[in-house]
């Protein structure tokens, strides 16, 4: 339920482009770099199956009687959204407008890499109705990049920046830190790299080397080193040091920005709001249920061309799940957990005392804020959510 009780969850819509240029090695997403795979998945029949998978959505969801809401975010993940024509992009926006509705304050955004976008059509993007773009910047060292096998040089990002910018878009940056070879001077240099840029927001992510991927195989050859707990703890210190000095506040454990530039968008999964998504592999949530697409494009494309919704599987949450849940994401956000909402009764629920206590006394928590009945997270506590969230769900 939103914030202060009654009413209906808020709904969010994601929209999930899976098309790239290059396949990062590093990367674990649903993603391809194969731009004709067939009729209805291939990037220009893309749109097309979008309409007849969100018109399908759009009854499922009546007919189960869930409440009309219009869309307070939209999001564009993928993949690379901008490997579509800007046209397009425009197309999928006006699909939520016309299927969901949209909210006359609804925040807006498309993931962009810096090589996929120029000023034109970021400057369509405003006209179309965008209101956010977030920029896949990952590092400004070469070297970092080429690891990572990104495509575009660091010089770009700032011109992409300042061309969203002019058209009045709210600007993210994505970092990444602990990539194989990087240097803490590597990550100093990025970090003053993005914080010299000046966006609204900036993200920053460890990076998890997933089994399957290419890196991961360059791992276990011993072609590159794996990344090492204490290296990257380093850098997030530096990098909360960084962001906060250049005036950008931590909301979420990697997410900073500058005052009332938060991304509502990602605040709506840690809120517990309802969102549909849309796209091969995209996962949704409604109430209690949670769904999910088929990944394969082909697939997705062909579930909607015989009349079906692109559905593979779905869960009901159960109260324990939920109650994970709740801790797992609420620790994660600055303003904390609130203590009663775990127990019956108003007040820290008198199993957790202890475990609280215990908390505090290790510098996991912040003691005035548990002393008012939340769990607040100090800088220590942000590098150790996972044992916190155990604490209390023990």
């Amino acid at each position: 339920m939103p914030p202060g009780g009654g009413g209906p969850r808020p709904f969010s819509v994601y929209v999930h482009v899976p098309y790239c240029r290059v396949r990062c090695g590093y990367c674990d997403f649903n993603t391809y770099t194969n731009l004709a795979m067939g009729s209805g998945a291939s990037v220009g029949d893309y749109v097309g199956t979008l309409a007849g998978e969100m018109r399908r959505a759009r009854a499922a969801m009546d007919a189960a009687g869930l409440p009309a809401r219009p869309a307070r975010t939209v999001f564009l993940g993928g993949g690379t959204p901008t490997m579509l024509p800007v046209a397009d992009l425009a197309r999928v926006l006006d699909l939520v407008r016309h299927t969901f509705g949209l909210d006359d304050e609804a925040e807006v955004t498309t993931e962009a890499n810096p090589d996929t976008v120029d000023e034109r059509g970021l400057a369509a993007l405003a006209e179309a109705g965008f209101t956010r773009v977030s920029v896949g910047m990952q590092s400004a060292v070469p070297e970092v990049l080429r690891v990572l096998d990104r495509t575009h040089t660091p010089e770009r990002v700032p011109q992409v920046v300042g061309w969203a910018r002019r058209a009045g878009l709210a600007t993210s940056l994505d970092l990444i830190y602990g990539t194989p070879g990087e240097s803490m001077e590597d990550w100093r240099r990025s970090l003053d790299a993005a914080v010299e840029t000046g966006p609204d927001h900036l993200s920053a992510y460890a990076l998890v080397i997933e089994e399957g991927t290419r890196m991961w195989t360059q791992v276990r050859r011993g072609e590159l080193p794996m990344p090492e707990d204490d290296d990257e703890a380093a850098k997030y210190e530096m990098a909360d040091a960084a962001l906060a000095g250049a005036g950008y506040r931590w909301y979420e454990i990697s997410n900073w920005s500058r005052p009332g530039f938060e991304c509502r968008h990602n605040q709506a999964y840690w809120l517990d709001w309802d969102w549909w998504g849309a796209g091969p592999g995209a996962h949704s949530h409604l109430g209690d249920v949670r769904l999910w697409n088929v990944k394969h494009p082909l697939a997705w494309a062909g579930r909607v061309s015989a009349g079906r919704l692109a559905v593979d599987g779905h869960e009901v949450i159960d109260p324990e799940s939920r109650r994970l849940e709740q801790v797992m994401l609420g620790i994660r956000l600055r303003h904390g957990l609130d203590l009663a909402s775990l127990g019956p009764e108003s007040g820290t629920p008198a199993h957790l005392v202890p475990v609280v206590a215990g908390l505090v006394a290790d510098g996991l928590l912040e003691p005035a804020a548990a002393m008012k009945g939340r769990a607040v997270l100090t800088l220590r506590g942000r590098l150790m959510a996972d044992t916190v969230t155990r604490a209390l769900t023990a």
